[in-house]
């Protein structure tokens, strides 16, 4: 036990030192034989979901088990799995590559960077649907890419990371409500809103902790509202500890969705003076 807490220590610090490789990635090449799986097993149906999800979970689980005993429960090894699934420091890089692009006024850049952060249709965003959109996903991702990950390394080593990145990732890629995916999707989507039911209100206290009254009256009042269990949490005391408002209408492959919106400030706003290239952020 003190080897697997020693390595989540070791393996934060070197996420936050050395971030995620720009090749080679261990999620990517897990992703990429994902697509490949999917090519074999999709079907319109939440039976096919569920094998699919099945199959590449219960993979990562047992790949996690072989590691965790062959290593004898290494500090090395557990390290180096922790910093192969947390992405909290790429996560900070492409908030603040957005914001950069949002303060010189380089919308078809930050446009084109949104990608990196969620799945929201970026073409046609106003400097404050893009501002809007990057706390968004900063704050729910805060959850996926850093606190979830450590809490299931904490409660199952080695294997509750793998597992936990491999269930994040799939609903990354099929967790959709779209015609292709809302039935062959479900398995992965109802597993990932699981798995971090209580990492997002651990988030959420986290940061309602750290922001003050204010973060804990919205996360209390308003995290509920969010259609997703465990989203809403995250987005409210992120809009109550920064003084903003979130939520509002956001198209997903020109699908439109209108989230409740949260928190008591004024609303997102990128005006054309303050900053160092002549934009401030709110």
């Amino acid at each position: 036990m003190r080897a697997s807490a020693e390595g989540l220590v070791v393996g934060t610090v070197l996420d936050a030192v050395v971030g995620d490789p720009e090749r080679g990635h261990p999620v990517a090449g897990f992703g990429r034989v994902a697509s490949k799986v999917e090519g074999f097993v999709y079907r319109d149906s939440r039976t096919a979901g569920v094998l699919y999800v099945g199959v590449l979970v219960g993979g990562a689980g047992l790949a996690g088990v072989v590691v965790e005993r062959l290593c004898k429960g290494s500090m090395f090894v557990t390290a180096i799995a922790t910093w192969a699934v947390l992405g909290g420091t790429s996560l900070g890089r492409e908030g603040s590559r957005m914001a950069d692009a949002l303060e010189c006024g380089d919308l078809d850049g930050a446009r084109a960077r949104l990608p990196h952060l969620c799945a929201r249709d970026p073409e046609g965003l106003k400097p404050d649907e893009l501002v809007r959109a990057t706390v968004e996903s900063v704050a729910e991702n805060t959850s996926d890419a850093a606190v979830a990950p450590l809490l299931w390394g904490a409660v199952a080593g080695i294997p509750g990371l793998f597992v936990y990145r491999a269930v994040n990732t799939l609903d990354a890629m099929v967790g959709y409500r779209n015609a292709r995916y809302e039935r062959f999707g479900w398995a992965a989507a109802r597993l990932d809103d699981a798995m971090n039911w209580v990492p997002a209100r651990v988030t959420g206290a986290i940061v309602a902790l750290f922001g003050g009254p204010g973060a804990w009256r919205v996360l209390v009042r308003d995290g509920g509202k969010h259609p997703s269990p465990n989203a809403g949490r995250c987005e409210a005391a992120f809009a109550g500890a920064l003084g903003v408002r979130l939520g509002g209408a956001n198209s997903y492959g020109g699908l439109v969705e209108r989230r409740p919106e949260m928190g008591d400030g004024r609303a997102r706003r990128c005006g054309t003076s303050g900053g160092p290239c002549g934009c401030r952020r709110w």
